[in-house]
């Protein structure tokens, strides 16, 4: 009998698309899970700090043309597994776009050694430092796989 369940890809960026719909910035809904051993750990989605107004309550906080009161899906997912006692070494992110550069940072510093995400989104300058630190970057876009590192 054939497996009809879907790839475990798919799977994570399925459910990374469903946590998405949880953020509270409009500019753009994101969302990222946590995966260890086909384990979710964690998710995340971006939104103001805990405490603070969300952009949907208090409007944007524009600099360079990025909102800058949300934290991001990625740094949500990371600090979400801390605050829970879950390591994140050897873990594989699922996202639903790529990471930004601060982000990838954090990913690099969280010992995450793969990052699977649904659509590119604007900083090439993180495929090097994916390149250099032996993290793989798989891009997933209409379910055509493109391992980028």
């Amino acid at each position: 009998m054939e497996d009809s369940r879907p790839q475990l890809d798919k799977y994570f960026l399925d459910i990374a698309n469903v946590v998405a719909t949880r953020a509270t910035c409009d500019r753009a809904h994101i969302g990222a899970v946590l995966v260890m051993n086909k384990y979710l750990i964690s998710t995340g989605y971006n939104g103001a700090p805990h405490g603070l107004p969300h952009c949907d309550d208090a409007g944007h906080l524009m600099e360079n043309d990025h909102c800058i009161r949300t934290t991001h899906a990625e740094q949500n997912a990371i600090i979400q597994a801390a605050v829970h006692g879950s390591s994140t070494k050897g873990a594989t992110l699922y996202t639903t776009h790529s990471p930004c550069k601060i982000c990838t940072k954090i990913i690099l510093n969280a010992h995450i050694v793969r990052v699977v995400a649904q659509n590119f989104y604007r900083d090439d300058s993180i495929v090097e430092m994916f390149s250099q630190a032996g993290v793989k970057l798989t891009i997933i876009e209409n379910g055509e796989e493109k391992n980028i590192t």
